[in-house]
């Protein structure tokens, strides 16, 4: 669409002909007007920054913005909008940068709605690079936002731009606040000293805006908006009711603290941290879901008739044989119906290719996420009906568990027994009661926590679930289904890949290899947690920021990179063993080859449980400045 060319575009173009040949207007802000050109010479297009002329005709506001376009033609970084020439001529003042085919974030986000949690996190922690790479050549934007913010068609690259109001670090300038109110930390609105951290409230305002597709401060007048940005907290991103992780939301509440101090401390400290947030939950199998949601728990119609029908058969049977008979015949309906239904839920996910160790991260995932919708619309703190429920059935359990076996063991015994059904009546209220309160808190916390799903996953990662595919494994029969294995660690698909290579060899090797199965799941525990306090000290030191360059944060990098190294070699001797395996299968490796290596591995094994019980002795002594403990949920 060809927009009718106002004056000042005539005169503009008249000023650069021969130079470049102005197409339209892009836009135009407090700062400027912005135009898409071609450069003559080089037949390229390029987007022209121009300062209006009755801005250009002061001195000040004229030399700040050269200075400023100057400083910014100055950085050169992947994430940031090139700048080619700084320039006068006839009046006119402008510089030329290189146009980028896409659309802003803001109208990203006003066309198509709010970004997804990886999608928004790539995005910003683009940015995070590219403003820490200004903030190393003292540089602040003073003006992030999501008009600021280009998104490339094609390859969706996020490059910042309009650093035309840019300043070195140093108070304002004197002819006034400059920014945009809505995004407008608040120590710029008061005109004080700003830094790095400036431009973090901004990103956090903009990170706001992108995953909830609202503004953290609205007003009528940008005096009330930036009112507002000095004297209100800003709503918390995890109270809007949208799906964000919430280590996530916590880290844009971060950013828009009001005091400087609160937030991360470098833009360098939030990219790493973004990036924690970025890693990808491992995409699990359909078969994975399906188990931890439905399949994997007894529930359902089929399942209560059989926990309903055990009761006329018990019944039945103590008509028939006696008392002690029908008892009997209950409980071992209710602990036979359990016990086959494990069995049967793991044959068929065994049969799928999938073991036990499958299901840790299938679990871990499925209370990420459901913690994650419950935080969104429930309080993370026990309530007041939960704690009265909660001491309610603790009174009644406790009169429970004294009253209950001592009336049970009176009307054993004749003499006794008139006091015992005398007593029967209290007993059988303080039982109700201890059900139904227990009951209604459970029901209760389940709204704040998950916790079906958390006693199954303790039930299928714990004693039980090793008994139920330890059984299911001699019962299968037949090959299995090869399955993807996205879903697990390295160290895990590993180890279970060279277990079942153990497994297929002949039973005479076997045996002379008979101390393998355990240095693999030794190995592959090992691999497990030293990845967990990787991780752990990783996320720690991302938040911590590099401000936090003492002692003590040094040795936290220190101690993260030996766990990082350890984690390597554990790793790599797990790899080891596979491949002298598969050596073996192929008949170009010999046992005792492979007994030097199983050697080798059982030294890495030995000093990785060193290390780690160092660690545990340490950890008390292991608390940095600026890193905070974990909140529990």
């Amino acid at each position: 669409m060809h927009l009718t060319p106002d004056p000042l575009f005539l005169t503009f173009q008249l000023a650069l002909a021969g130079r470049y040949s102005i197409d339209r207007e892009l836009g135009r802000g407090g700062m400027g007007v912005v135009y898409l050109a071609r450069e003559v010479h080089l037949d390229r297009l390029v987007a022209i920054k121009l300062l209006p002329p009755d801005k250009a005709q002061l001195p000040a506001l004229r030399d700040r913005f050269l200075q400023e376009a100057r400083l910014a033609a100055k950085l050169s970084h992947p994430n940031i909008i090139p700048i080619h020439a700084v320039d006068e001529s006839s009046g006119f003042v402008y510089y030329v940068m290189s146009y980028v085919d896409g659309e802003t974030l803001a109208q990203r986000v006003r066309s198509r709605g709010p970004l997804s949690a990886s999608d928004g996190s790539r995005v910003l922690r683009e940015v995070a690079w590219a403003l820490a790479h200004a903030h190393r050549h003292g540089v602040v934007h003073r003006d992030v936002k999501p008009d600021n913010i280009l998104l490339e068609s094609g390859s969706g690259r996020a490059l910042v731009a309009d650093f035309g109001i840019a300043a070195a670090f140093g108070p304002a300038s004197e002819d006034g606040v400059a920014g945009t109110p809505e995004f407008m930390s608040p120590e710029q609105a008061l005109g004080g000293e700003i830094d790095a951290r400036s431009d973090l409230y901004g990103l956090g305002a903009t990170a706001f805006y992108v995953f909830s597709g609202r503004l953290p401060f609205e007003g009528k007048t940008s005096t009330e908006i930036l009112a507002k940005q000095v004297t209100e907290p800003a709503p918390p991103l995890g109270s809007l009711g949208i799906s964000v992780p919430r280590k996530l939301a916590h880290l844009v509440d971060r950013c828009l603290a009001k005091e400087p101090d609160s937030r991360p401390q470098s833009a360098d400290a939030l990219a790493e941290q973004l990036g924690v947030a970025l890693e990808q939950r491992r995409e699990l199998p359909a078969a994975l879901r399906a188990f931890v949601k439905r399949t994997g728990r007894i529930e359902g119609g089929g399942k209560l008739i059989y926990v309903v029908s055990v009761i006329p058969l018990s019944l039945l049977v103590a008509a028939a044989v006696g008392g002690v008979a029908g008892f009997a015949t209950y409980v071992a309906g209710m602990m036979v119906g359990p016990l086959l239904f494990g069995i049967d839920a793991a044959r068929r996910l065994g049969a799928l290719g999938f073991t036990q160790a499958d299901l840790t991260p299938a679990f871990k995932v499925e209370l990420e996420l459901s913690r994650e919708e419950r935080a969104a619309d429930y309080a993370r703190r026990r309530t007041f009906v939960e704690f009265m429920l909660s001491s309610t059935a603790r009174v009644f359990g406790t009169f429970s568990a004294v009253a209950l076996p001592v009336t049970l063991a009176g009307l054993l015994f004749p003499s006794s027994r008139p006091l015992a059904q005398a007593a029967l009546p209290v007993t059988e209220v303080f039982v109700i009661g201890a059900l139904a309160s227990g009951v209604a808190y459970l029901a209760a916390l389940q709204l704040r926590r998950d916790v079906d799903t958390e006693f199954w996953q303790r039930v299928w990662t714990g004693r039980f679930g090793k008994f139920f595919f330890s059984v299911a494994k001699r019962l299968r029969s037949g090959r299995t289904v090869a399955t993807a294995m996205t879903h697990r660690a390295t160290e895990l698909s590993l180890g279970m890949a060279a277990e079942q290579l153990y497994e297929s060899l002949p039973k005479d090797t076997r045996a002379a290899l008979h101390d393998l199965p355990p240095l693999l799941r030794r190995l592959q525990a090992d691999a497990q947690s030293l990845r967990q306090r990787y991780d752990q000290l990783q996320e720690a030191l991302a938040e911590a920021g590099t401000a936090a360059a003492d002692d003590a944060y040094a040795s936290a990098r220190e101690t993260r990179d030996l766990i990082g190294a350890k984690l390597g070699d554990a790793v790599g001797a797990l790899e080891t063993i596979r491949l002298n395996l598969l050596r073996l299968h192929a008949g170009s490796a010999t046992v005792e080859g492979l007994t030097t290596h199983i050697g080798l591995a059982a030294d890495v094994s030995a000093e990785v449980d060193r290390m780690i019980a160092a660690q545990d002795e340490m950890e008390a002594h292991l608390r940095f400045p600026g890193i905070a403990e974990p909140t529990p949920v």
